[in-house]
């Protein structure tokens, strides 16, 4: 492995790290109806977990209102059992061809709650980092034994390494922030 490669690598893992958060992100319920809060809800379909988006379609109505239309009718109970199960603090109701989530206004408390739930998923982010950050750092350390790279060269690359720490840190922060003020808007 050279340098160039170990850089290419870490960022790209960052990269997924701070993919893996915004995915997080998009599941965390806040005071709107949307479908991505989802993309987790598995129905029992014909003896197999199939992802409820793939059974049926989605749609937002009047902005707290998801509207859950299956291809196949006769997964209604199922799709209704599912989202029960998934625990996503709203109950379904069915008319017999759709089932819908009316999402309540959230709470201050609850508000409060989820941008605890946001923290703890930055949180969790940057130590993902950071364990990049210090993977990269034992491979400078081989490649410095290996190639014989001078003690300027490996302070560079030491610099280089917690300054693209820092960028994804940053970069993972002012998404956190987004969401909270996205959570805490009424």
């Amino acid at each position: 492995m050279t340098v160039e490669s170990m850089f290419s690598t870490g960022t790209e893992k960052m990269e997924k790290a701070i993919a893996q958060m915004k995915k997080e992100f998009a599941s965390i319920r806040t005071g709107r109806a949307n479908p991505m809060i989802l993309d987790k809800v598995l129905v029992e379909y014909y003896g197999a977990p199939t992802p409820l988006r793939q059974l049926s379609q989605v749609s937002v109505q009047d902005g707290t209102t998801l509207v859950i239309t299956p291809f196949d009718k006769t997964i209604l109970k199922d799709v209704e059992k599912a989202l029960v199960k998934a625990d996503l603090g709203i109950n379904p109701s069915s008319d017999g061809v759709v089932v819908r989530l009316v999402f309540p206004p959230l709470t201050s408390d609850k508000r409060k709650e989820i941008c605890k739930d946001v923290k703890k998923v930055c949180e969790d982010t940057k130590v993902a980092i950071r364990n990049i950050r210090r993977d990269m750092a034992d491979e400078l350390k081989k490649l410095e034994k290996a190639e014989n790279l001078s003690e300027d060269t490996v302070k560079d690359n030491q610099d280089k390494i917690q300054k693209l720490t820092d960028k994804y840190s940053k970069i993972a922060d002012e998404h956190s922030a987004e969401k909270e003020k996205e959570v805490m808007t009424v």
